[in-house]
């Protein structure tokens, strides 16, 4: 598919990174400056830290999962990452270089230790964690609009789910200042939400752009709440 100019829509097509040369290097020492303007973000924006999922051994980056408990006013889990910004992404001039990535999963989801030893409870855990490492992984960045698809071609996370990829896109269900973290020294963090897709939603992003999906997305009601019975909007 392609513009009437002759050009692919903004958003389509998949780009390919190169397998690392070194398979494994230890994160790099915790930016205790960072750490806490997230903690303040969070507390400020979405409610006391109820605990973090805290990495045993981390690759690049340490990436903890601070989980903030439903309340009346968001009833569902908020999960948002920290670590991901102690390192800067190979963004280009005009966009973030610092981000740190969130989900919300329904009341109801499965949350201890015991449950996230299966796959269909752990994989939106693990969908935040392998998002945060991949720009530095691959030496690239993540920003508003960019997908990833879980592997090629795309298949589900878990066996029992038809979500097959994700879109990076800003939060809508919070206040517009949510949406960046800024340190005490000044430094700016975007904070951006994962939101899962179906393998055709996947497809029409990779073919059609980032319109045609967001097109499609106006018809059903998607956001960074995760509604994991939501029907495909293709």
């Amino acid at each position: 598919m392609t513009t009437s100019d002759g050009r692919a829509p903004v958003g389509s097509g998949i780009l390919r990174h190169a397998p690392r040369e070194q398979q494994w290097e230890p994160a790099v020492g915790g930016d205790q400056e960072t750490a806490e303007a997230i903690d303040r973000h969070i507390e400020a924006h979405f409610g006391p830290i109820a605990y973090v999922w805290h990495e045993m051994v981390s690759d690049l980056v340490h990436v903890d999962v601070h989980v903030v408990e439903p309340t009346p006013d968001r009833p569902f889990y908020t999960l948002i990452t920290s670590g991901m910004s102690e390192l800067p992404m190979a963004a280009p001039e005009g966009y973030s270089r610092y981000a740190e990535l969130m989900i919300s999963l329904p009341a109801d989801w499965p949350m201890t230790g015991e449950a996230f030893r299966d796959e269909a409870a752990y994989w939106p855990v693990r969908l935040l964690k392998m998002a945060a490492r991949l720009p530095h992984e691959y030496r690239t960045w993540l920003g508003p609009w960019h997908s990833i698809p879980n592997g090629h071609p795309a298949e589900p996370y878990s066996a029992g789910t038809p979500f097959a990829g994700v879109l990076i896109a800003p939060m809508i269900r919070c206040a517009e200042e949510a949406n960046t973290i800024v340190t005490t020294s000044g430094k700016e963090i975007s904070l951006l939400a994962l939101v899962p897709l179906h393998p055709a939603e996947m497809d029409l992003k990779v073919t059609g752009g980032t319109d045609a999906l967001l097109d499609a997305f106006s018809r059903i009601d998607v956001s960074e709440v995760f509604d994991p019975a939501r029907p495909s909007s293709v």
